[in-house]
């Protein structure tokens, strides 16, 4: 609430602030999904705005929303200042296993390398700094630009993506529009404790032998069209199941199918 306006201020943006006061008081959830931000989508249609901009309370995490009040997509925060990046000079794109395969389409098309790490920060910039990254981040908005320095920060994703929608000269929705469009599912399976999870996903990949599998955390299935990741609990007995395809019923029928699968194991 405090640092993105001044940063709009001096980048030369108009603003209008919507909960931007530092009471440590929240009207809504503070977490930048799409049905808590209702109030700010309504408003920049209103308001005639450009775009909206939010982020979390440690602003590490930025969503946005394009001129028509629509979700720009979290996962698509990182692949807008990627492209920007790629563009201007190749390299390397870091996200995490769960992470939207746009990510590795948008490099592939600037002659960049894309890699996947294990699912939190800690691991994308280990991965980051190892293959000399030009840029990285997880599919939650959050951007790590390692010229300043590694660490999610909405501040540098703003200044990023603003400057890319100013040189491109195009709407947020007509940039969002030229990006591949796939939908993510999320789902679960509730195993009994006496079952061993880590044969279950033993058993996945072996089951999956023909299509490529990664075991850095969990397991991970890259089908040609789409994906899969189980990854288990450290806490209770439960296998989260990440999806990704080109729509969202194929997203959460891969799920269900996959659920099908692992009850069949066990």
């Amino acid at each position: 609430g405090i640092a993105i306006p001044m940063l709009l201020d001096k980048l030369g943006c108009e603003t209008v602030k919507l909960y931007c006061e530092p009471t440590g008081h929240f009207p809504h959830n503070p977490e930048p999904l799409k049905e808590h931000l209702g109030d700010i989508c309504e408003l920049v249609k209103k308001e005639g705005a450009d775009f909206g901009i939010v982020v979390d309370p440690d602003v590490d995490r930025l969503a946005l929303i394009d001129e028509k009040g629509e979700m720009f997509g979290e996962e698509y925060t990182l692949v807008a200042v990627a492209d920007y990046l790629l563009k201007n000079k190749n390299g390397v794109a870091i996200s995490n296993l769960s992470s939207s395969r746009a990510l590795r389409d948008v490099a592939k098309t600037h002659n960049s390398e894309y890699f996947a790490s294990a699912v939190g920060e800690v691991n994308v910039v280990t991965l980051m700094k190892e293959k000399n990254a030009v840029i990285g981040g997880e599919g939650n908005g959050g951007i790590i630009y390692p010229d300043l320095h590694y660490g999610r920060d909405s501040l540098v994703g703003v200044a990023l993506f603003l400057t890319h929608l100013a040189k491109e000269n195009k709407t947020v929705s007509e940039l969002r529009a030229g990006y591949p469009s796939y939908f993510m599912g999320k789902k679960k399976i509730e195993l009994t404790p006496e079952i061993n999870v880590d044969d279950i996903l033993s058993k996945m990949e072996k089951e999956y032998q023909d299509e490529k599998v990664s075991t850095v955390d969990g397991v991970k299935i890259d089908f040609e069209n789409n994906w899969v990741h189980l990854r288990k609990s450290n806490t209770e007995p439960i296998i989260r199941i990440y999806t990704e395809a080109k729509s969202q019923e194929e997203a959460d029928k891969l799920g269900d199918d996959i659920i099908a699968k692992i009850k069949s194991l066990i």
